[in-house]
Protein backbone atom coordinates (compact mmCIF):
# COMPACT_ATOMS: atom_id res chain seq x y z
CA UNK A 1 0.00 0.00 0.00
CA UNK A 2 1.14 3.18 -1.19
CA UNK A 3 1.98 6.47 1.69
CA UNK A 4 1.41 9.72 0.62
CA UNK A 5 2.66 12.46 3.07
CA UNK A 6 1.14 15.62 3.82
CA UNK A 7 3.52 18.15 4.51
CA UNK A 8 3.34 21.72 5.44
CA UNK A 9 4.28 24.61 7.14
CA UNK A 10 2.37 25.07 10.35
CA UNK A 11 -1.57 26.69 10.32
CA UNK A 12 -1.47 26.05 6.49
CA UNK A 13 -5.16 24.16 6.44
CA UNK A 14 -2.76 20.82 6.74
CA UNK A 15 -5.25 19.08 9.12
CA UNK A 16 -8.52 20.33 6.87
CA UNK A 17 -6.88 18.75 3.70
CA UNK A 18 -6.31 16.13 6.02
CA UNK A 19 -9.80 15.13 7.19
CA UNK A 20 -11.22 15.59 3.81
CA UNK A 21 -8.87 13.10 2.50
CA UNK A 22 -9.61 10.45 5.21
CA UNK A 23 -12.63 10.97 6.88
CA UNK A 24 -12.93 10.34 10.98
CA UNK A 25 -11.07 7.28 10.76
CA UNK A 26 -7.52 8.18 11.73
CA UNK A 27 -5.11 6.47 14.11
CA UNK A 28 -3.05 9.26 16.16
CA UNK A 29 0.67 8.24 17.64
CA UNK A 30 4.24 9.06 18.74
CA UNK A 31 6.72 8.66 16.18
CA UNK A 32 9.33 5.93 17.68
CA UNK A 33 11.43 7.03 20.50
CA UNK A 34 9.91 10.72 20.67
CA UNK A 35 6.96 12.57 22.33
CA UNK A 36 6.44 14.35 18.83
CA UNK A 37 2.33 13.17 17.77
CA UNK A 38 1.61 12.75 13.79
CA UNK A 39 -1.61 11.42 12.77
CA UNK A 40 -2.49 8.57 9.37
CA UNK A 41 -5.61 7.12 7.89
CA UNK A 42 -6.64 6.11 4.59
CA UNK A 43 -7.81 7.75 1.45
CA UNK A 44 -8.81 6.00 -2.21
CA UNK A 45 -6.83 7.09 -5.02
CA UNK A 46 -8.84 5.85 -8.23
CA UNK A 47 -9.88 2.22 -6.78
CA UNK A 48 -6.49 1.69 -5.14
CA UNK A 49 -6.31 2.73 -1.40
CA UNK A 50 -3.10 4.42 0.08
CA UNK A 51 -2.11 5.33 3.52
CA UNK A 52 -1.86 9.33 4.25
CA UNK A 53 0.29 10.30 6.79
CA UNK A 54 0.20 14.24 8.43
CA UNK A 55 3.48 14.93 8.90
CA UNK A 56 4.19 17.38 11.93
CA UNK A 57 4.36 20.87 10.71
CA UNK A 58 8.01 22.60 9.35
CA UNK A 59 9.27 25.51 7.95
CA UNK A 60 12.11 23.67 6.55
CA UNK A 61 14.14 20.49 6.42
CA UNK A 62 17.61 21.26 7.90
CA UNK A 63 16.70 19.05 10.81
CA UNK A 64 16.86 21.64 13.65
CA UNK A 65 13.86 20.78 15.35
CA UNK A 66 12.16 17.34 16.47
CA UNK A 67 9.63 17.37 14.04
CA UNK A 68 11.98 19.10 10.97
CA UNK A 69 13.91 15.58 12.16
CA UNK A 70 10.88 13.42 12.50
CA UNK A 71 9.68 14.75 8.63
CA UNK A 72 13.45 14.17 7.20
CA UNK A 73 13.12 10.19 8.46
CA UNK A 74 9.31 10.23 7.40
CA UNK A 75 10.38 11.33 4.05
CA UNK A 76 12.74 7.85 3.65
CA UNK A 77 9.13 5.96 3.70
CA UNK A 78 7.06 7.81 1.77
CA UNK A 79 6.01 7.13 -2.00
CA UNK A 80 4.81 10.77 -2.29
CA UNK A 81 4.21 14.09 -1.04
CA UNK A 82 1.08 16.39 -0.53
CA UNK A 83 2.83 19.41 -0.31
CA UNK A 84 0.19 21.78 1.51
CA UNK A 85 0.76 25.54 0.80
CA UNK A 86 -0.78 28.70 2.35
CA UNK A 87 -1.93 30.91 -0.68
CA UNK A 88 -1.54 34.00 1.10
CA UNK A 89 1.50 33.57 2.14
CA UNK A 90 3.29 32.16 -0.47
CA UNK A 91 7.16 33.75 -0.16
CA UNK A 92 7.17 31.91 3.24
CA UNK A 93 5.78 28.64 1.76
CA UNK A 94 7.79 27.91 -0.99
CA UNK A 95 10.84 27.78 0.92
CA UNK A 96 9.31 24.52 2.62
CA UNK A 97 8.80 23.43 -1.24
CA UNK A 98 11.87 24.00 -2.57
CA UNK A 99 13.37 21.72 0.27
CA UNK A 100 10.97 19.08 -0.59
CA UNK A 101 12.11 19.05 -4.58
CA UNK A 102 15.55 18.53 -3.63
CA UNK A 103 14.71 15.28 -2.58
CA UNK A 104 14.14 12.30 -4.76
CA UNK A 105 10.15 11.88 -3.86
CA UNK A 106 7.28 12.58 -6.32
CA UNK A 107 5.65 15.77 -5.41
CA UNK A 108 2.21 17.68 -5.80
CA UNK A 109 1.28 21.28 -4.47
CA UNK A 110 -2.05 21.96 -3.04
CA UNK A 111 -2.49 25.40 -3.01
CA UNK A 112 -4.84 25.80 -0.28
CA UNK A 113 -6.43 28.92 1.80
CA UNK A 114 -7.54 30.00 -2.05
CA UNK A 115 -10.71 31.32 -1.02
CA UNK A 116 -9.28 33.80 1.38
CA UNK A 117 -6.42 34.92 -1.30
CA UNK A 118 -8.98 35.73 -3.45
CA UNK A 119 -10.73 37.53 -0.91
CA UNK A 120 -7.72 39.67 -0.04
CA UNK A 121 -7.00 40.69 -3.75
CA UNK A 122 -3.85 37.99 -4.43
CA UNK A 123 -4.36 36.73 -7.83
CA UNK A 124 -1.73 33.50 -8.65
CA UNK A 125 -0.90 32.28 -12.07
CA UNK A 126 -0.90 28.28 -11.78
CA UNK A 127 -0.10 27.43 -14.84
CA UNK A 128 3.21 29.55 -14.70
CA UNK A 129 3.81 28.05 -11.00
CA UNK A 130 3.57 24.42 -12.25
CA UNK A 131 5.81 25.68 -14.99
CA UNK A 132 8.19 27.20 -12.23
CA UNK A 133 8.46 24.47 -10.13
CA UNK A 134 8.14 21.66 -12.33
CA UNK A 135 5.09 19.55 -10.30
CA UNK A 136 1.30 20.06 -10.28
CA UNK A 137 -0.20 22.92 -8.47
CA UNK A 138 -4.11 22.39 -7.77
CA UNK A 139 -5.51 25.38 -5.54
CA UNK A 140 -7.95 24.16 -2.81
CA UNK A 141 -10.22 25.32 0.22
CA UNK A 142 -9.81 22.44 3.02
CA UNK A 143 -12.59 24.08 4.66
CA UNK A 144 -15.37 23.65 1.94
CA UNK A 145 -13.83 20.66 -0.36
CA UNK A 146 -13.18 22.89 -3.19
CA UNK A 147 -10.13 21.40 -5.48
CA UNK A 148 -9.65 18.08 -3.31
CA UNK A 149 -11.22 16.00 -5.86
CA UNK A 150 -9.13 17.48 -8.69
CA UNK A 151 -6.04 16.99 -6.11
CA UNK A 152 -6.93 13.54 -5.54
CA UNK A 153 -6.97 12.81 -9.43
CA UNK A 154 -3.68 14.67 -9.87
CA UNK A 155 -1.80 12.77 -7.03
CA UNK A 156 -0.67 10.27 -10.04
CA UNK A 157 1.02 13.30 -11.77
CA UNK A 158 3.06 13.63 -8.82
CA UNK A 159 6.78 13.86 -9.66
CA UNK A 160 10.60 15.14 -9.45
CA UNK A 161 11.94 17.36 -10.83
CA UNK A 162 15.50 16.32 -9.85
CA UNK A 163 16.67 19.60 -8.39
CA UNK A 164 19.95 20.70 -7.31
CA UNK A 165 20.80 21.48 -3.50
CA UNK A 166 20.95 25.32 -3.06
CA UNK A 167 22.05 27.21 0.18
CA UNK A 168 19.29 28.22 2.27
CA UNK A 169 20.02 32.05 0.93
CA UNK A 170 19.90 30.69 -2.74
CA UNK A 171 16.18 29.07 -1.39
CA UNK A 172 14.76 32.35 -0.46
CA UNK A 173 16.52 34.02 -3.43
CA UNK A 174 14.49 31.19 -5.62
CA UNK A 175 11.60 31.29 -3.53
CA UNK A 176 11.47 35.75 -3.90
CA UNK A 177 11.66 35.37 -7.79
CA UNK A 178 9.20 33.07 -8.47
CA UNK A 179 6.82 34.81 -6.03
CA UNK A 180 7.39 37.96 -8.19
CA UNK A 181 6.11 35.53 -11.42
CA UNK A 182 3.43 34.24 -10.36
CA UNK A 183 1.41 36.45 -7.41
CA UNK A 184 -0.14 39.89 -8.40
CA UNK A 185 -1.31 42.14 -5.50
CA UNK A 186 -4.93 44.32 -6.14
CA UNK A 187 -7.31 45.49 -3.39
CA UNK A 188 -10.48 44.29 -3.38
CA UNK A 189 -13.49 43.96 -1.13
CA UNK A 190 -15.73 41.06 -0.61
CA UNK A 191 -18.83 40.55 -2.25
CA UNK A 192 -22.09 39.68 -0.38
CA UNK A 193 -22.05 36.53 -1.72
CA UNK A 194 -18.87 36.34 -0.34
CA UNK A 195 -19.44 37.04 2.89
CA UNK A 196 -22.28 34.77 2.81
CA UNK A 197 -20.75 31.84 1.67
CA UNK A 198 -17.99 32.30 3.86
CA UNK A 199 -20.59 32.72 6.75
CA UNK A 200 -22.46 29.32 5.64
CA UNK A 201 -19.82 26.66 6.08
CA UNK A 202 -18.70 28.32 9.69
CA UNK A 203 -20.51 26.59 12.59
CA UNK A 204 -20.85 29.63 14.88
CA UNK A 205 -22.76 31.28 11.65
CA UNK A 206 -23.49 28.42 9.35
CA UNK A 207 -25.61 26.76 11.71
CA UNK A 208 -28.35 29.45 12.15
CA UNK A 209 -28.43 29.94 8.32
CA UNK A 210 -29.22 26.03 7.90
CA UNK A 211 -31.87 26.42 10.81
CA UNK A 212 -33.72 29.56 8.74
CA UNK A 213 -33.02 27.70 5.44
CA UNK A 214 -34.64 24.33 6.40
CA UNK A 215 -37.24 25.83 8.12
CA UNK A 216 -38.42 28.26 5.01
CA UNK A 217 -38.09 24.95 2.13
CA UNK A 218 -40.37 22.94 4.92
CA UNK A 219 -42.70 25.39 4.59
CA UNK A 220 -42.44 25.83 1.15
CA UNK A 221 -42.27 22.26 0.23
CA UNK A 222 -45.93 22.23 2.50
CA UNK A 223 -47.16 24.48 1.19
CA UNK A 224 -46.90 23.48 -2.48
CA UNK A 225 -47.47 19.85 -1.79
CA UNK A 226 -50.89 20.50 0.53
CA UNK A 227 -51.79 22.77 -1.97
CA UNK A 228 -51.32 20.10 -5.17
CA UNK A 229 -53.15 17.36 -3.20
CA UNK A 230 -55.95 19.07 -2.05
CA UNK A 231 -56.80 21.42 -5.37
CA UNK A 232 -55.51 19.36 -8.29
CA UNK A 233 -54.28 15.34 -7.03
CA UNK A 234 -57.81 14.92 -4.55
CA UNK A 235 -60.14 16.56 -7.34
CA UNK A 236 -59.09 13.98 -10.18
CA UNK A 237 -59.33 10.57 -7.95
CA UNK A 238 -62.31 11.93 -6.71
CA UNK A 239 -64.40 13.02 -10.05
CA UNK A 240 -63.03 11.03 -12.51
CA UNK A 241 -61.49 7.73 -10.61
CA UNK A 242 -63.48 6.65 -8.10
CA UNK A 243 -66.63 6.33 -10.05
CA UNK A 244 -64.84 4.01 -12.47
CA UNK A 245 -63.77 1.98 -9.35
CA UNK A 246 -67.26 1.98 -7.88
CA UNK A 247 -68.75 0.53 -11.23
CA UNK A 248 -65.52 -1.71 -11.32
CA UNK A 249 -66.23 -3.03 -7.77
CA UNK A 250 -70.26 -3.51 -8.12
CA UNK A 251 -69.28 -5.68 -11.34
CA UNK A 252 -67.04 -7.81 -8.75
CA UNK A 253 -68.22 -10.44 -6.52
CA UNK A 254 -68.17 -8.33 -2.86
CA UNK A 255 -66.66 -11.42 -0.99
CA UNK A 256 -63.83 -12.21 -3.54
CA UNK A 257 -60.25 -12.53 -3.36
CA UNK A 258 -59.97 -10.52 -6.46
CA UNK A 259 -62.08 -7.62 -5.34
CA UNK A 260 -60.38 -7.41 -2.05
CA UNK A 261 -56.83 -7.13 -4.18
CA UNK A 262 -58.24 -4.72 -7.01
CA UNK A 263 -60.98 -2.37 -5.00
CA UNK A 264 -60.08 -3.57 -1.30
CA UNK A 265 -62.56 -2.70 1.37
CA UNK A 266 -65.52 0.07 1.04
CA UNK A 267 -65.72 2.59 4.05
CA UNK A 268 -69.62 3.29 4.32
CA UNK A 269 -70.24 1.84 1.04
CA UNK A 270 -67.82 4.10 -0.26
CA UNK A 271 -63.95 3.89 -1.81
CA UNK A 272 -61.52 5.64 0.64
CA UNK A 273 -58.33 6.10 -1.15
CA UNK A 274 -56.54 5.96 2.11
CA UNK A 275 -57.77 3.66 3.91
CA UNK A 276 -59.74 1.09 1.22
CA UNK A 277 -55.85 -0.26 0.49
CA UNK A 278 -56.74 -1.74 -3.41
CA UNK A 279 -54.22 -1.97 -5.96
CA UNK A 280 -56.52 0.57 -8.33
CA UNK A 281 -57.64 2.55 -4.96
CA UNK A 282 -55.16 3.12 -2.49
CA UNK A 283 -52.32 1.53 -4.49
CA UNK A 284 -52.14 4.47 -6.68
CA UNK A 285 -53.54 7.45 -4.79
CA UNK A 286 -51.04 6.85 -2.65
CA UNK A 287 -48.01 7.33 -4.77
CA UNK A 288 -49.55 9.79 -7.20
CA UNK A 289 -52.15 11.39 -4.66
CA UNK A 290 -50.05 11.67 -1.71
CA UNK A 291 -46.58 11.25 -2.35
CA UNK A 292 -45.67 12.65 -5.95
CA UNK A 293 -46.94 16.10 -4.63
CA UNK A 294 -44.49 16.28 -1.90
CA UNK A 295 -41.53 14.94 -4.58
CA UNK A 296 -42.39 17.60 -6.79
CA UNK A 297 -42.44 20.38 -4.44
CA UNK A 298 -39.52 18.88 -2.74
CA UNK A 299 -37.95 18.43 -5.35
CA UNK A 300 -38.01 22.01 -6.55
CA UNK A 301 -36.64 23.08 -3.67
CA UNK A 302 -33.54 20.67 -3.74
CA UNK A 303 -32.86 21.98 -7.62
CA UNK A 304 -32.89 25.50 -5.82
CA UNK A 305 -30.69 24.58 -3.16
CA UNK A 306 -28.49 22.70 -5.16
CA UNK A 307 -28.32 25.06 -8.05
CA UNK A 308 -27.36 28.53 -5.76
CA UNK A 309 -24.86 26.32 -4.10
CA UNK A 310 -26.52 26.20 -0.94
CA UNK A 311 -26.51 22.78 -0.90
CA UNK A 312 -23.08 21.45 -0.83
CA UNK A 313 -22.26 23.86 1.82
CA UNK A 314 -25.15 22.42 4.42
CA UNK A 315 -23.16 18.77 3.37
CA UNK A 316 -19.70 20.57 4.68
CA UNK A 317 -21.01 22.14 7.09
CA UNK A 318 -22.90 18.86 8.65
CA UNK A 319 -19.85 16.86 7.75
CA UNK A 320 -18.39 16.35 10.90
CA UNK A 321 -21.96 15.29 12.85
CA UNK A 322 -22.72 13.01 9.60
CA UNK A 323 -18.80 11.34 10.18
CA UNK A 324 -19.45 10.60 13.69
CA UNK A 325 -22.26 8.29 12.48
CA UNK A 326 -19.97 6.69 9.94
CA UNK A 327 -21.97 8.70 7.06
CA UNK A 328 -20.60 11.88 5.15
CA UNK A 329 -22.10 15.13 4.72
CA UNK A 330 -24.02 14.19 1.33
CA UNK A 331 -26.07 11.86 3.45
CA UNK A 332 -27.93 15.30 4.83
CA UNK A 333 -29.55 15.35 1.01
CA UNK A 334 -31.80 11.72 1.31
CA UNK A 335 -32.43 12.57 5.10
CA UNK A 336 -34.06 15.74 4.28
CA UNK A 337 -36.00 14.19 1.18
CA UNK A 338 -37.17 11.78 3.66
CA UNK A 339 -38.76 14.75 5.87
CA UNK A 340 -40.76 15.10 3.00
CA UNK A 341 -41.43 10.96 1.75
CA UNK A 342 -38.85 8.46 2.79
CA UNK A 343 -39.70 6.58 -0.30
CA UNK A 344 -37.59 9.21 -2.69
CA UNK A 345 -35.32 9.59 0.49
CA UNK A 346 -34.70 5.96 0.44
CA UNK A 347 -34.06 6.05 -2.95
CA UNK A 348 -31.77 8.99 -3.03
CA UNK A 349 -29.18 6.86 -0.65
CA UNK A 350 -27.80 5.99 -4.04
CA UNK A 351 -25.54 8.97 -3.97
CA UNK A 352 -23.65 7.19 -1.09
CA UNK A 353 -20.89 5.43 -2.00
CA UNK A 354 -20.85 2.37 -0.01
CA UNK A 355 -23.19 -0.18 0.85
CA UNK A 356 -22.25 0.33 4.47
CA UNK A 357 -23.48 4.36 4.00
CA UNK A 358 -25.97 3.33 2.34
CA UNK A 359 -27.70 0.96 4.88
CA UNK A 360 -27.35 3.07 7.91
CA UNK A 361 -28.51 6.39 6.06
CA UNK A 362 -31.56 4.05 5.05
CA UNK A 363 -32.04 2.67 8.47
CA UNK A 364 -32.02 6.14 10.51
CA UNK A 365 -34.33 7.38 7.42
CA UNK A 366 -36.81 5.20 8.39
CA UNK A 367 -36.61 5.27 12.38
CA UNK A 368 -36.03 8.53 12.72
CA UNK A 369 -37.35 10.73 10.09
CA UNK A 370 -41.04 11.55 9.87
CA UNK A 371 -42.47 12.41 6.74
CA UNK A 372 -44.43 15.00 5.98
CA UNK A 373 -47.77 13.18 5.83
CA UNK A 374 -46.80 11.98 9.65
CA UNK A 375 -46.43 14.73 10.50
CA UNK A 376 -49.08 16.58 10.04
CA UNK A 377 -51.30 14.30 11.72
CA UNK A 378 -48.66 14.52 14.86
CA UNK A 379 -49.00 17.52 14.64
CA UNK A 380 -53.32 17.31 14.51
CA UNK A 381 -53.44 14.93 17.21
CA UNK A 382 -50.90 15.33 19.69
CA UNK A 383 -50.78 18.76 19.25
CA UNK A 384 -54.48 19.21 20.21
CA UNK A 385 -52.72 18.43 23.74
CA UNK A 386 -49.60 21.26 23.62
CA UNK A 387 -46.64 21.47 21.64
CA UNK A 388 -44.72 20.27 24.50
CA UNK A 389 -45.79 17.09 23.44
CA UNK A 390 -45.03 17.30 19.75
CA UNK A 391 -41.65 18.76 20.96
CA UNK A 392 -41.14 15.23 23.22
CA UNK A 393 -41.89 13.01 19.67
CA UNK A 394 -39.69 15.53 17.95
CA UNK A 395 -36.78 14.97 20.45
CA UNK A 396 -36.89 11.65 21.11
CA UNK A 397 -36.57 11.12 17.14
CA UNK A 398 -33.71 13.63 16.77
CA UNK A 399 -31.67 11.69 19.73
CA UNK A 400 -32.72 8.06 18.35
CA UNK A 401 -31.51 9.65 14.63
CA UNK A 402 -27.56 10.51 16.06
CA UNK A 403 -27.17 7.78 18.72
CA UNK A 404 -28.37 4.64 16.69
CA UNK A 405 -26.18 6.24 13.54
CA UNK A 406 -23.13 6.27 15.87
CA UNK A 407 -24.15 2.55 16.95
CA UNK A 408 -24.75 1.36 13.62
CA UNK A 409 -20.98 3.08 12.65
CA UNK A 410 -19.75 1.06 15.60
CA UNK A 411 -21.32 -2.25 14.80
CA UNK A 412 -20.96 -2.69 11.09
CA UNK A 413 -17.54 -2.94 9.38
CA UNK A 414 -15.77 -0.46 7.26
CA UNK A 415 -15.58 3.07 7.23
CA UNK A 416 -16.52 6.36 5.50
CA UNK A 417 -14.15 8.50 3.13
CA UNK A 418 -13.98 12.05 3.57
CA UNK A 419 -16.40 14.15 2.18
CA UNK A 420 -14.36 14.91 -1.51
CA UNK A 421 -16.83 17.14 -3.28
CA UNK A 422 -16.70 20.82 -5.20
CA UNK A 423 -18.34 24.02 -3.73
CA UNK A 424 -19.47 26.31 -6.45
CA UNK A 425 -19.78 30.20 -5.63
CA UNK A 426 -23.36 31.14 -4.45
CA UNK A 427 -25.13 32.10 -7.82
CA UNK A 428 -28.89 32.58 -9.42
CA UNK A 429 -30.10 29.24 -9.91
CA UNK A 430 -30.76 28.25 -13.58
CA UNK A 431 -34.67 27.59 -14.13
CA UNK A 432 -33.96 25.70 -17.49
CA UNK A 433 -31.73 23.60 -15.29
CA UNK A 434 -34.01 23.10 -11.98
CA UNK A 435 -36.89 22.51 -14.34
CA UNK A 436 -34.78 19.62 -16.30
CA UNK A 437 -33.61 18.16 -13.00
CA UNK A 438 -37.34 18.09 -11.65
CA UNK A 439 -38.44 16.17 -14.88
CA UNK A 440 -35.99 13.55 -14.59
CA UNK A 441 -36.56 12.97 -10.61
CA UNK A 442 -40.16 12.65 -10.88
CA UNK A 443 -39.96 10.31 -14.04
CA UNK A 444 -37.55 8.12 -12.27
CA UNK A 445 -40.00 8.27 -9.33
CA UNK A 446 -43.22 7.15 -11.02
CA UNK A 447 -40.64 4.53 -13.04
CA UNK A 448 -39.49 3.08 -9.75
CA UNK A 449 -41.47 3.42 -7.04
CA UNK A 450 -45.03 3.19 -8.65
CA UNK A 451 -44.97 -0.83 -9.25
CA UNK A 452 -43.21 -1.23 -5.68
CA UNK A 453 -46.09 0.07 -4.57
CA UNK A 454 -48.90 -1.75 -6.12
CA UNK A 455 -46.80 -4.96 -5.45
CA UNK A 456 -46.58 -4.00 -2.19
CA UNK A 457 -50.21 -3.27 -1.41
CA UNK A 458 -51.39 -6.85 -3.36
CA UNK A 459 -49.20 -8.92 -0.82
CA UNK A 460 -50.59 -6.89 2.19
CA UNK A 461 -54.01 -7.48 0.80
CA UNK A 462 -53.69 -11.21 0.09
CA UNK A 463 -52.11 -11.38 3.80
CA UNK A 464 -55.36 -9.65 5.02
CA UNK A 465 -57.12 -12.35 2.78
CA UNK A 466 -55.82 -15.26 4.74
CA UNK A 467 -56.01 -13.79 7.77
CA UNK A 468 -52.30 -13.93 8.63
CA UNK A 469 -52.66 -10.53 9.55
CA UNK A 470 -55.15 -10.55 12.17
CA UNK A 471 -52.81 -13.79 13.70
CA UNK A 472 -50.21 -10.87 13.77
CA UNK A 473 -51.50 -8.31 15.50
CA UNK A 474 -52.88 -10.83 18.48
CA UNK A 475 -49.21 -11.98 18.97
CA UNK A 476 -48.35 -8.39 19.39
CA UNK A 477 -51.26 -7.36 21.93
CA UNK A 478 -49.01 -8.09 24.68
CA UNK A 479 -46.80 -6.35 24.01
CA UNK A 480 -48.52 -2.93 22.86
CA UNK A 481 -50.11 -3.22 26.37
CA UNK A 482 -46.97 -4.01 28.91
CA UNK A 483 -44.43 -1.96 27.12
CA UNK A 484 -46.12 0.58 25.50
CA UNK A 485 -48.92 1.31 28.35
CA UNK A 486 -51.85 1.37 25.70
CA UNK A 487 -55.24 0.08 25.86
CA UNK A 488 -55.13 -3.57 23.78
CA UNK A 489 -57.58 -1.90 21.07
CA UNK A 490 -54.35 0.25 19.85
CA UNK A 491 -52.89 -3.09 18.40
CA UNK A 492 -55.07 -2.53 15.32
CA UNK A 493 -53.44 0.61 14.49
CA UNK A 494 -49.62 -0.05 15.61
CA UNK A 495 -50.46 -2.92 12.71
CA UNK A 496 -52.25 -0.40 10.32
CA UNK A 497 -48.89 1.71 11.07
CA UNK A 498 -46.99 -1.07 8.21
CA UNK A 499 -49.38 0.07 5.76
CA UNK A 500 -49.85 3.93 6.28
CA UNK A 501 -48.17 5.69 9.99
CA UNK A 502 -50.40 8.62 9.00
CA UNK A 503 -53.62 6.67 8.98
CA UNK A 504 -52.61 4.81 12.02
CA UNK A 505 -51.96 7.90 13.96
CA UNK A 506 -55.47 8.75 12.57
CA UNK A 507 -57.05 6.05 14.15
CA UNK A 508 -55.28 5.92 17.45
CA UNK A 509 -57.57 9.43 17.81
CA UNK A 510 -60.80 7.28 18.38
CA UNK A 511 -59.27 5.33 21.10
CA UNK A 512 -59.36 8.30 23.71
CA UNK A 513 -56.23 8.27 24.51
CA UNK A 514 -53.88 10.15 27.01
CA UNK A 515 -51.47 12.76 26.12
CA UNK A 516 -48.50 10.55 27.21
CA UNK A 517 -49.82 7.46 25.59
CA UNK A 518 -50.27 9.56 21.97
CA UNK A 519 -46.59 10.30 22.57
CA UNK A 520 -45.77 6.90 23.44
CA UNK A 521 -47.56 5.49 20.18
CA UNK A 522 -46.95 7.99 18.03
CA UNK A 523 -43.24 7.42 18.51
CA UNK A 524 -43.45 3.97 18.43
CA UNK A 525 -45.13 4.23 14.93
CA UNK A 526 -42.52 6.59 13.73
CA UNK A 527 -39.70 4.10 14.52
CA UNK A 528 -41.13 0.65 13.90
CA UNK A 529 -41.69 -0.92 10.69
CA UNK A 530 -41.87 2.01 7.86
CA UNK A 531 -45.22 1.95 5.40
CA UNK A 532 -45.32 -0.71 2.90
CA UNK A 533 -44.35 1.99 -0.09
CA UNK A 534 -40.82 2.70 1.88
CA UNK A 535 -40.80 -1.02 3.24
CA UNK A 536 -40.68 -2.41 -0.68
CA UNK A 537 -38.32 0.59 -1.68
CA UNK A 538 -35.90 -0.38 0.63
CA UNK A 539 -35.64 -4.28 0.06
CA UNK A 540 -35.19 -3.17 -3.80
CA UNK A 541 -32.22 -0.51 -2.48
CA UNK A 542 -30.67 -2.98 0.10
CA UNK A 543 -31.50 -6.30 -0.79
CA UNK A 544 -33.07 -8.80 1.63
CA UNK A 545 -29.85 -9.26 3.86
CA UNK A 546 -29.41 -5.58 4.96
CA UNK A 547 -32.57 -4.80 4.73
CA UNK A 548 -33.50 -7.22 7.46
CA UNK A 549 -30.35 -6.14 9.17
CA UNK A 550 -32.55 -2.53 9.46
CA UNK A 551 -36.02 -3.63 10.20
CA UNK A 552 -34.11 -5.47 13.54
CA UNK A 553 -32.87 -2.10 14.36
CA UNK A 554 -36.08 -0.73 14.39
CA UNK A 555 -37.82 -3.54 15.94
CA UNK A 556 -35.65 -3.15 19.00
CA UNK A 557 -35.13 0.79 18.73
CA UNK A 558 -39.20 1.13 18.77
CA UNK A 559 -39.07 -1.54 21.87
CA UNK A 560 -36.63 0.34 23.56
CA UNK A 561 -37.70 4.07 22.99
CA UNK A 562 -41.45 3.36 23.60
CA UNK A 563 -40.82 1.47 26.69
CA UNK A 564 -38.80 4.21 28.05
CA UNK A 565 -41.28 6.82 27.29
CA UNK A 566 -43.68 5.20 29.26
CA UNK A 567 -41.60 4.74 31.93
CA UNK A 568 -40.40 8.13 32.38
CA UNK A 569 -43.77 10.01 31.41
Amino acid sequence: MKKILLMGNPNVGKSAVFSRLTGIHVIASNYPGTTVEFTQGTMKIGDEEAILIDVPGTYGLEATSKAEKIAVEMLKDGDAVINVVDATNLERNLHLTLHLLERNIPVIIALNIWDDAKHKGITIDVKKMEELLGVPVVPTVAVTGEGIKELVSRIPQACNPKVARRSEEEKWTEAGRILDKVQLLQHRHHTLLEVIGDASVKPLSGIPIAILVMFAAFKVIRFIGEWLIGNVFEPIFERFWQPLMMQLSSILDPGSFLRSIIIGKLIDGEIDFVQSFGVLTTGLFVPIGMVLPYIFSFYIVLGVMEDSGYLPRLAVLLDNLMHRMGLHGWAIIPTLLGLGCNVPGIMATRILESRRERLITATIISIGVPCAALQAMIWGLVGEHGGRYVAIIYLSLFVVWVVLGRILNMILKGESQGLIMEVPPYRMPSLQTVVKKLWMRMAAFLKEALPIVLLGIMVVNILYFLKIFDVLADFAAPLITNVFGLPKEAVIAMAIGFLRKDVAVGMLGTLDLTAKQLVVAATALAMSFPCIATFVVLFKELGITDTLKSVLAMLISSLIVGGLLNAIL
